[in-house]
């Protein structure tokens, strides 16, 4: 989805290819931050256990949540659009008269407005495998797992076919490698704050590197094993997403791909027909919905625990007597995931989440010195490169970033540009988990929150 998006922003693929090294490097960059404190405090919990040593209870807390409502059901909601927007190429999917859309609105204060009925065929299937996965996952954790294995080989072909096969199709112009769009060349202010949207999308794309850390307290020599895979991971997936982004201007003109819906498969029609197309339609349909498989089965389990140490609703920490699966914390997610897909479309829930997850990347990386100052004597398996010069560096780029994002979001809201303002949106919504962490705070007289009971642990 996102070469473009980025192609209607720059319209130039040298421009596009920085854009991916400068948000690749920024990531990098980030995690090897991130890998000092996961080195030090190999605790299972990754960045919510990290946000506790640094902040305490109430930003662990928060964090906890936008985990929960942002990052993951408003992430894993938007991932889904694509394999429905993906199925577009084989059959048209139905939706209202654009008046009929507009006719019903939720306005937002501060936010904006939502427009339910806007593209209700795309939402409606989107649902429909989210309401899929969520029933594979509440009946067996296993089956979910045999599930995955399927969606993870259609994503490695996928891969394949999209650099190899266009690449030796013949059917692409190697000038166009470095041919700029006719019509787009954003100067000046504008050309900056295209610069921010399109980093939007490869941190998108890159989001997850640091996902190992969750299981940080289960990695054997951590001090150098969560490096070396931080660094050898990202790496590797730049890599390949730039090579993916060549094979695509390889095969299509600059301004083709600024106005293609389903870019991957318009360069594989180009390359091999409308046969090829539906290959690579089908094989990115069945890799994003093991995304979202993958999104439905694990994110729960952290509601689930929240739930266990009396930091969520109790039912959301019950196991399924039968099924012996977190079932109400799945149900849960489904409830606020559905809403999500109603609420938006790929680009605001994305957006929205990628903003939030870089906000609390700043306060982790801004954790490293207080980590520094707190435990002074701790074993330090890893240290980051150039301290402090390099992590002061990563943050003044994030905050950097964070900002230009806010305010391209009000100048496009006023503007008339979108229907609401993505980045204020994501922070109302972590925003929810401040009275619901006042109110179970307040549960516990002396301010200590009772640890997980010993009853059955959920597995499935």
């Amino acid at each position: 989805m996102r070469p473009a998006e980025m192609a209607a922003l720059l319209g130039s693929p040298g421009q596009i290819m920085l854009v991916w090294l400068v948000a690749g490097l920024f990531t990098l960059l980030s995690t090897m931050v991130l890998a000092e404190v996961g080195a030090m405090l190999p605790e299972t919990g990754g960045p919510y256990a990290f946000m506790q040593h640094m902040y305490g209870d109430f930003w662990a807390y928060l964090y906890g949540w936008a985990a929960f409502a942002v990052i993951n059901c408003a992430g894993t909601a938007g991932i889904s659009f694509i394999a429905a927007q993906y199925l577009e190429y084989f059959i048209p999917i139905p939706r209202f008269p654009e008046a009929t859309e507009l006719a019903y609105a939720l306005h937002v204060p501060f936010v904006g407005s939502i427009y339910p009925l806007q593209n209700i065929g795309v939402k409606i299937l989107s649902i429909f495998f989210l309401i899929l996965f969520t029933v594979v996952n509440y009946r067996s954790t296993r089956t979910g797992t045999v599930v995955q294995f399927i969606f993870a080989a259609s994503k490695v072909a996928a891969i394949f076919l999209m650099v190899f096969g266009l690449f030796f199709s013949g059917k692409g112009n190697w000038q166009q490698l470095s041919m700029d769009s006719t019509s787009i060349h954003p100067t000046g202010m504008a050309l900056v704050l295209a610069w921010v949207a399109a980093c939007n999308g490869a941190l998108q794309a890159l989001d997850g590197s640091n996902t190992m850390l969750y299981v940080a307290g289960e990695i054997r020599n951590p001090g150098i094993n969560i490096p070396r895979s931080l660094l050898l991971g990202l790496v590797s997936v730049i890599a390949v997403y730039l090579a993916i982004n060549l094979a695509m201007f390889y095969i299509l003109p600059m301004d083709t791909m600024a106005g293609s819906s389903l870019v991957a498969s318009d360069a594989a029609q180009v390359a091999f027909g409308s046969v090829g197309g539906g290959i690579i339609a089908s094989l990115i349909t069945l890799s994003v919905l093991g995304t979202t498989q993958v999104n439905v089965l694990t994110p729960p389990r952290m509601t689930f625990a929240m739930a266990r140490h009396g930091r969520f609703f109790a039912s959301a920490g019950k196991v399924h007597p039968t099924f012996n699966t977190p079932g109400n914390a799945l149900l849960i997610h489904l409830g606020v995931m559905i809403v999500m897909t109603l609420s938006g479309s790929f680009y605001i829930l994305t957006d929205m989440y990628i903003f939030i997850v870089w906000v609390f990347n700043l306060m982790m990386m801004a954790g490293l010195f207080i980590l520094r100052k707190k435990y002074p004597e701790k074993q330090r398996p890893y240290k980051v490169w150039a301290y402090p010069w390099l992590p002061l560096l990563v943050m003044a780029f994030n905050a950097f970033y964070l900002v230009v994002t806010v305010y391209d979001d009000i100048r496009n809201y006023q503007l008339g540009k979108t229907p609401m303002m993505n980045s204020v949106f994501g922070l109302i919504v972590t925003a929810l988990g401040i009275p619901l962490y006042l109110y179970f705070k307040s549960r516990y007289k002396q301010g200590s929150w009772p640890e997980p009971g010993a009853e059955g642990e959920a597995g499935g």
